[in-house]
């Protein structure tokens, strides 16, 4: 898919999903929320690196920056934090639900 002529679209690109996989201060710059929360927000479980290798460089995928925009979206309205995390984490139990019934 050429996303450089269409940049909507990029959402539609699977293998470019499937790889992208950024460091923290990617996710940091990407969303906008500071490296420091992030690491905030990993302790709480809010997101999980895709490597989880002592001392190695924290590193996110499609699905993580997607929690970490929908939580701060949350957040930012007001929600507390683990109020946001259990509604992101229910929204992504649906949409999984949903397209594992389209998959059959």
């Amino acid at each position: 898919m050429d996303t450089e002529s269409d940049p909507e679209n990029v959402l539609m690109d699977w293998a470019l999903l499937d790889r992208l996989v950024v460091g923290i201060g990617e996710v940091a710059e990407i969303t906008g929320v500071s490296k420091r929360k992030l690491r905030y927000w990993q302790e709480k479980g809010v997101i999980e690196p895709v490597d989880d290798a002592e001392g190695a460089t924290r590193r996110f995928d499609y699905l993580n920056i997607k929690k970490v925009l929908l939580v701060k979206e949350l957040v930012d309205e007001g929600y507390r934090l683990d109020a946001a995390q259990e509604k992101v984490e229910e929204r992504m139990r649906t949409l999984s639900e949903a397209f594992s019934k389209l998959a059959k």
